[in-house]
């Protein structure tokens, strides 16, 4: 192919670009024939080549019928015992004949013993259904369908969460069925203003999303901004939440996340509660949850099972670990190659010892020994689960221990790297980590050329960009930049659960308070006294 019909295709493909209209891939006509034959016919050759296609014409009495669906999507036990057999069998009951013109009527009204049906009017709902797993329901001599809803998709069940291990809490999470998914929410949420709503995305995929949030308590300017983003949504296909995540978020430059996903069912109820939105999408086992702060990364749903003590313990060790993964090496750098004076004596010299005959400067060192470990993490993560944790932990300590003999690698730079490493697991975000492992290299190259001065230039310049970052609306540091006093009780440190008495930024301002609580003013020994 030549140069000019490359340019000539670029062209062309820009200017369809500009052309394009945004369409609804499920083409098919508004129009329904009155003839059972003519539907079926349509429908067969508008999925033409598809062999999962299952027609089944019947007779209910003297009314010609027909139910189509697509195996595999379908509960047959349901088309077989509540469909077909009633319109079979029972249709016997009846003394008098049916005629053609109320044979609709009645079995819409009368013969169908399943609990979710609907009329559908036109072809193209018709098929949209159809695909969904639904199964169709043809009446001769009548130009609407019966849909009947047959839904029953394949799944691995309800399963422990996999990313997100806790000592203490509820053990089910989400799967990739999305209607599983809002059951779970709908069984630990039992109010009437719980609202579930259904949008689908993709032109082709037409992949179900839910946007679950309660009523009275969402900050309405939050809602309307997540449904904006969402309907701006133009794409073939959704996979996976993921997907969502890119396209909504606030910043595609940003290297911190503004977007929460978990698989815990709990901590998506608990956000929901709080006035945030959570939004589920079908065939895969992640809820978003919007907004997101930096609080709520370094926050886990254990934090509220166990006692105040052990929670703010616990969450003031998972901020200096998100440091010391983000900054340590960077840091050693900066200090062992241009202010060795800031090391105290003994230890510069030990360093110094352990530095003796390493060949390669520090710098080259940590990049060398970060690039390693991300090897090995990306191939435990790729390869089954026991062969993964062994290469882990073999090839870890094999590639560690020949470096440092064979005087590659100085001791103090294995500990370093071990010790970022160990500091980024203990953060319960797996997205918020990663965040911290990337501006790790940054701060090692900034830190080999520029020293202190560079590492203290790249610490503002990171901090200024999370002052100005906003996650829908709500400042990324907040409640420290946003002057909410009350969410310093439930922000790095954790007060105890009587005195969160106060919704979060996230909640609308008419529904601040979700608690009352007033201690006991009765003396102890008053219980006594009366015995």
């Amino acid at each position: 192919m030549g140069f000019i019909e490359i340019i000539k295709r670029k062209k062309e493909r820009k200017k369809n670009f500009q052309q394009r209209e945004t369409k609804a891939f499920v083409e098919a006509q508004e129009k329904i024939f009155s003839s059972i034959d003519e539907n079926i016919k349509y429908i067969t050759e508008l999925l033409v080549d598809n062999d999962d296609i299952v027609i089944r014409n019947f007779l209910a009495g003297n009314i010609r019928c027909a139910t189509i669906f697509v195996d595999g999507l379908v509960n047959r036990e349901i088309i077989d015992r509540d469909v077909i057999k009633h319109l079979m069998v029972e249709i016997q009951l009846f003394k008098e004949e049916i005629s053609q013109k109320d044979a609709y009527n009645k079995i819409l009204n009368t013969l169908l013993a399943t609990s979710d049906i609907k009329e559908v009017t036109s072809f193209k709902d018709a098929i949209l259904d159809l695909l969904c797993g639904e199964t169709l329901l043809f009446v001769d001599g009548c130009d609407k369908i019966i849909r009947v809803s047959t839904r029953s998709f394949p799944n691995r069940g309800i399963q422990q969460p996999v990313s997100e291990n806790a000592v203490r809490g509820p053990r089910d999470s989400f799967n990739e069925v999305v209607r599983f998914s809002t059951a779970l929410i709908r069984r630990r949420v039992r109010d009437t203003r719980l609202k579930v709503k259904n949008i689908k995305l993709g032109r082709r995929s037409q992949t179900d999303v839910y946007i679950v949030y309660i009523d009275d308590i969402v900050d309405k300017d939050v809602l309307n901004e997540v449904k904006q983003r969402l309907s701006k949504i133009d794409i073939d296909a959704i996979m996976e939440s993921g997907m969502i995540e890119q396209f909504i978020e606030d910043d595609i430059f940003c290297v911190f996340p503004t977007i929460q996903h978990t698989e815990r069912v709990d901590t998506v109820v608990a956000a929901i509660y709080e006035g945030r939105v959570a939004i589920l999408c079908d065939n895969t086992n992640l809820a978003l949850i919007v907004p997101a702060t930096f609080s709520t990364f370094i926050q886990h749903s254990e934090d509220y099972y166990e006692r105040w003590h052990i929670a703010t313990v616990i969450r003031i060790l998972r901020v200096i670990a998100a440091v010391i993964a983000m900054t340590l090496q960077g840091f050693y750098i900066s200090i062992s190659s241009f202010t060795p004076s800031m090391i105290p004596p003994d230890l510069g010299l030990f360093i110094a010892a352990t530095r003796e005959g390493v060949p390669i400067p520090v710098f080259v060192e940590a990049l060398f020994l970060e690039f390693m470990l991300e090897l090995l993490r990306e191939a435990g993560l790729r390869l089954p689960g026991p062969i993964g944790q062994t290469i882990g932990i073999v090839g870890g300590l094999i590639i560690g221990q020949a470096a440092v003999q064979a005087g590659i690698i100085s001791p103090i730079m294995v500990i370093l790297v071990a010790t970022t490493a160990i500091a980024s697991f203990a953060i319960p975000a797996y997205n918020f980590s990663i965040s911290l492992r990337l501006l790790k290299f940054v701060y090692i190259v900034v830190c080999a050329a520029l020293g202190i001065y560079g590492f203290i230039l790249l610490s503002l310049i990171i901090l200024g960009n999370l002052v100005k970052t906003k996650s829908f609306g709500v400042p990324y540091l907040s409640p420290f930049v946003s002057f909410e006093i009350m969410d310093y009780k439930d922000s790095i440190i954790r007060l105890p659960t009587r005195y969160l008495w106060a919704r979060p930024i996230f909640a609308s301002t008419h529904q601040k308070i979700r608690m009352l609580h007033e201690r006991s003013s009765i003396p102890a020994s008053a219980g006594e006294n009366e015995k």
